[in-house]
């Protein structure tokens, strides 16, 4: 595996660490986003209002100012089962389908206590089959139930493709519009920390091409929620990516309700010199290295990318046309990814606004090796992200 990457190229001179340690949700670290007013969209509209301007990993703040802001804090996983219990007490045609999703409060505990308060119908567990839970989920779905998918692993998912495929995306065409599929499937996936490479893959291309299929991949606990609930709400079926070292991130977010836009990304950093699309744990990555960037002198307006299909392109290409460049950060695989999706659509709509071709940062084009040091490789890390930002402002 050592010779595999040295053959493509990746030397640990590029690589700087952004451990996260261990995966278990109970050993997992806090990571704190720093809160802020974003803009709220329901049903699709977009409403003008603060964005983030940081989003980085923070020591816990004092107790004592932290109690004295409005909201209230939460991990990840727990804003995500928020925004299920949410639209559970609001909407009983809403129902969970999984494996160990009731009273063990499924392997990351985002539906913990809901079996107890709901039912074991309405919070069903399964048998170890995904491709007969993600069908019947379908079938619940065509006669009018909302149900939401939870995948173990998103890896396991793939045993539940063709139903994925060619059932919830494509039967309100294949049915002349007779049924919708109001369904969400979810789910950890991404590279954690020496998890092999079965159950660290990114799945976000292959779910991609499927026509009917929105996409979306939560980042912090305000927006996991808000996508969370307007997933479970649209009348397409929706699949929420969730990554496994994000979970215990620590965000305060809104007593109020809110619903975020499906279709739109998040300008977490203004800037002026370059365009960084990024999303999931990248996200993280990105703004680690917007620190040194800035203090190199460079101004990089980092996007929240979000909506990964489709591209909000609106706001990606608004952001084109000021700064001119473009560089992509992504954990997907190279080819084939998200990446290479975005960089056909910015080619195609904003090609004339750019002045130099579009870089993309990729995870390597291998398996995900279970050494520490080699899983690190083959993902992008910070110091890269401030090589390809000096080397594209030259141009």
């Amino acid at each position: 595996m050592a010779a595999m990457l040295q053959s493509l190229g990746v030397t640990s001179a590029s690589v700087t660490s952004n451990k996260f340690t261990a995966f278990s949700i109970n050993s997992l670290p806090v990571i704190r986003s720093e809160s802020r007013t974003v803009s709220v969209a329901i049903n699709g509209t977009r409403k003008a209002g603060k964005v983030t301007t940081k989003a980085v990993a923070a020591q816990a703040e004092n107790p004592t100012s932290a109690a004295s802001k409005p909201g209230h804090e939460l991990l990840l996983f727990e804003a995500l089962r928020e925004g299920l219990e949410e639209e559970m007490d609001r909407d009983p045609r809403v129902c969970v389908f999984g494996e160990d999703v009731g009273h063990y409060g499924g392997s990351y505990k985002v539906t913990k206590g809901l079996a107890d308060k709901y039912g074991d119908l309405r919070v069903l567990d399964t048998p170890i089959a995904e491709n007969s839970f993600t069908g019947m989920a379908v079938g619940a779905a065509m006669t009018g139930l909302r149900p939401i998918v939870e995948g173990m692993n998103m890896g396991f998912l793939l045993l539940a493709f063709n139903q994925i495929s060619d059932n919830c995306g494509m039967l309100h065409y294949t049915s002349g519009g007779q049924f919708t599929i109001p369904t969400v499937i979810r789910g950890p996936g991404g590279v954690g920390r020496q998890l092999g490479a079965e159950h660290s893959q990114r799945l976000e291309s292959y779910f991609q091409s499927i026509p009917g299929i929105q996409m979306v991949a939560c980042s912090t606990p305000y927006n996991a929620k808000g996508l969370m609930k307007a997933a479970i709400r649209s009348e397409n079926p929706v699949v929420l990516f969730e990554h496994v070292l994000l979970y215990n991130l620590k965000e305060r977010i809104p007593d109020e309700e809110y619903v975020l836009s499906l279709e739109e990304a998040e300008m977490v950093r203004p800037g002026e010199h370059v365009t960084i699309l990024t999303y999931s744990r990248m996200r993280y990555h990105v703004m680690q290295a917007a620190k040194t960037l800035v203090n190199k002198g460079y101004d990089p307006e980092v996007i929240d990318i979000r909506s990964l299909k489709p591209f909000d392109l609106y706001t990606i290409g608004n952001s084109v046309k000021k700064t001119h460049r473009v560089l992509i950060v992504e954990e997907c695989m190279r080819t084939g990814g998200i990446g290479a999706s975005l960089t056909a659509s910015i080619n195609e709509n904003f090609h004339d606004y750019l002045d130099a071709p579009i870089v993309c940062l990729s995870s390597q084009d291998v398996p995900t090796p279970y050494a520490g040091t080699l899983e690190e490789w083959t993902v992008v890390q910070p110091a890269q992200i401030v090589t390809a930002v000096e080397q594209l402002c030259k141009q």
